[in-house]
């Protein structure tokens, strides 16, 4: 019997690659390296880049150009992605407009008395605004899009990473089709350059995922608990639920090799590297708050022990089957087979047991559980958000991948044992055409419809910004149109966003102080505001009158009844005229299919199914009428 193999004879085979079956046929192999039956204790630490088995490269695309097809993807979603959650502009965008141009809406969270979030995770990206503000011909505007695009080229780097691990260590279709997935989903349209914490831990999150797929040069668990626990950290602490499948692998791992220190010693490491992050945040977040807070502890108590009449649930509930039609609009056919992935690995295994191994079914079984343990977590809780899935897209389009990798294999086999290697190849390479271009074509209808239906709020300000229209200290009020402000920075300098009383009976946002003599830097942070509560609780002192609106932003749609508190102001003529006007889907009126996806206005689409359409309007107020 031969020995062991040396560290120069270890090679992983890729998946997808040819090995010889019990009959003596060459056979496609779908599974994971097999590492663990190779892999000796001493060998462990000492693994160098394996040699390729086969004349093929690791890449069917290189990861620059890879890198190029996602910045693409990416800088298109920064420029039109309407944003889709009132939580991005109020609790980021806008204090970020505070640190940057020294005023801005403030929201309960940034209040002293609650301090549940981060101004190191806020003052990164107003450093970014900053730097853009130095550029010539700058605008507040461009500096909106100018951080959301690099929002965008930082997703695509660690989009790139995650592909290239895929590709080494799974099978290069895989990241081909990983690839796909990522592109053309309406999901990752929004999430990529949203400026939102679980955006920012859905990057960390692919870090992680490839430091723990990736073993060239070694095992690198500390590399992958430091990214995604700096994701929890700074982002979000929820998101530390995703090391659980990798940190149990490792467990299992030191116990088969018998080097249980090197594992401690890895965890440790990454702990360590987790906890000086949280040092930082703790120390950048005490100063700005002038007290000592914890961040990450606060987020936790409020979502999780906030008792009676607090917590997320105050915001809305939503039944079980919520992430599941979300993530079927936002992902098509690919969440479906997302689903399935475990299922079809096992079968799989169990089909193919001549080439492949418990020890590859244990890791690809690691690697899909991230995206079930995610949404198992969150379909239990009765808050549900879209972007709460945002750290598992990754997790998804993975799952998709391999699973849609395995039914092409099946699907491709010619074992004359089979009944599908009777198929002519011309047949199936339509059958694979057809379902790939519906599901690509589907999530870019969906996407282009959400850009025409609802893009609006992005485009309606940019008359203030002409010569003679907004004046210093005019200002800008919403009533039911409050929460599509998009922040800000898309209003002239000195220009101020002010609410008036609609049939809204919560919480709004007030204001940042804007006190500068004898408070230090940015008092607004750590000053108390008036009138904040945790238990969204209306104040009246977070209203203006009417009378003191320079301009006011609101809708207009044919099947809406106005109210007393929520008029159609543009048929107000007296005191109002249009400065800008822009079609709004009405989503009362339009079908389902219409609101699901891209619906030409043609006149051979029958009117049924055709997108029905209201108004979203920029007043401005007219001369002599107050």
């Amino acid at each position: 019997m031969s020995g062991p193999p040396d560290a120069s004879q270890i090679v992983r085979k890729p998946v997808g690659s040819k090995a010889t079956g019990s009959h003596g046929k060459t056979a496609d192999v779908y599974t994971i390296p097999q590492m663990y039956s190779l892999l000796q204790p001493d060998e462990l630490l000492t693994l160098r880049r394996p040699r390729r088995q086969s004349p093929g490269p690791h890449f069917l695309i290189e990861p620059i150009a890879a890198f190029y097809i996602f910045l693409l993807a990416n800088v298109v979603a920064a420029a039109y992605a309407p944003i889709q959650d009132c939580d991005e502009v109020y609790n980021y965008w806008e204090p970020t407009h505070y640190l940057a141009h020294g005023y801005g809406l403030q929201t309960w969270e940034y209040s002293p008395q609650y301090a549940i979030r981060s101004w190191l995770y806020v003052g990164v990206h107003a450093a970014i605004v900053k730097f853009a503000s130095l550029l010539p011909f700058a605008s507040k505007a461009f500096e909106f899009y100018f951080l959301r695009a690099v929002l965008g080229f930082v997703c695509a780097i660690c989009e790139t990473r995650l592909f290239s691990a895929i590709s080494r260590t799974l099978n290069p279709r895989i990241g081909i089709l990983f690839i796909l997935i990522m592109v053309t989903s309406p999901g990752i349209f929004h999430a990529s350059a949203a400026f939102l914490p679980s955006s920012f831990t859905m990057y960390t999150t692919m870090l992680g995922m490839t430091a723990f797929m990736d073993w060239r040069g070694g095992l690198k668990t500390n590399n992958g608990i430091f990214w995604i626990a700096a994701g929890g950290v700074v982002g979000w602490p929820f998101a530390t639920a995703l090391l659980a499948p990798f940190i149990f692998e490792e467990l299992v791992l030191a116990a088969v090799s018998r080097k249980a220190w090197d594992f401690l010693e890895r965890t440790l490491d990454g702990t360590v590297r987790a906890l000086l992050a949280l040092a930082l945040e703790v120390c950048v977040d005490s100063y700005f708050y002038r007290k000592l807070v914890a961040v990450p502890l606060n987020i936790v108590l409020y979502n999780v022990f906030g008792g009676s009449g607090k917590g997320p649930g105050i915001y809305g509930t939503e039944p079980w089957h919520f992430y599941i039609r979300n993530l079927l609009l936002n992902f098509n056919v690919w969440f479906l087979l997302a689903l399935s992935a475990l299922p079809l690995t096992v079968l799989q295994h169990l089909l193919r047991r001549e080439t492949s191994s418990r020890q590859g079914l244990f890791r690809s079984v690691v690697f899909l559980t991230p995206f079930y343990l995610w949404l198992a977590i969150f379909t239990v809780q009765p808050h549900k958000e879209e972007r709460f899935m945002y750290p598992a897209y990754p997790a998804l389009g993975l799952n998709a991948a391999m699973a849609f990798h395995i039914i092409l294999a099946g699907f491709g086999s010619t074992d004359p044992r089979t009944f599908v290697s009777k198929i002519p190849a011309r047949v199936k390479l339509v059958v694979v055409s057809l379902f790939v271009l519906a599901a690509v074509d589907a999530g870019l209808l969906r996407t282009a419809g959400m850009v025409t239906a609802y893009s609006a709020p992005l485009k309606i300000y940019g008359p203030l910004n002409e010569p003679g229209i907004a004046h210093p200290g005019d200002v800008v009020c919403f009533a039911k149109e409050w929460y599509r402000f998009p922040s800000s920075f898309h209003l002239p300098d000195s220009i101020h966003a002010k609410f008036v009383k609609s049939e809204f009976a919560g919480l709004l946002p007030g204001e940042f102080s804007e006190a500068r003599v004898g408070f230090g830097f940015f008092p607004g942070t750590w000053l108390t505001p008036p009138g904040m509560n945790d238990e969204n609780l209306e104040d009246p002192g977070k209203y203006t009158e009417i009378g003191h609106c320079s301009f006011l932003v609101d809708s207009s749609f044919p099947g809406a009844s106005p109210s007393e508190l929520e008029p159609d102001y543009a048929q107000d003529d007296k005191n109002w005229e249009v400065l800008a006007s822009y079609e709004f889907l009405d989503a009362s009126r339009t079908s389902l299919v219409g609101r699901i996806l891209w619906i030409p206005d043609w006149e051979i689409i029958p009117a049924r199914l055709r997108r029905k359409w209201g108004h979203y309007h920029l007043l401005q107020r007219k001369v002599g009428q107050v």
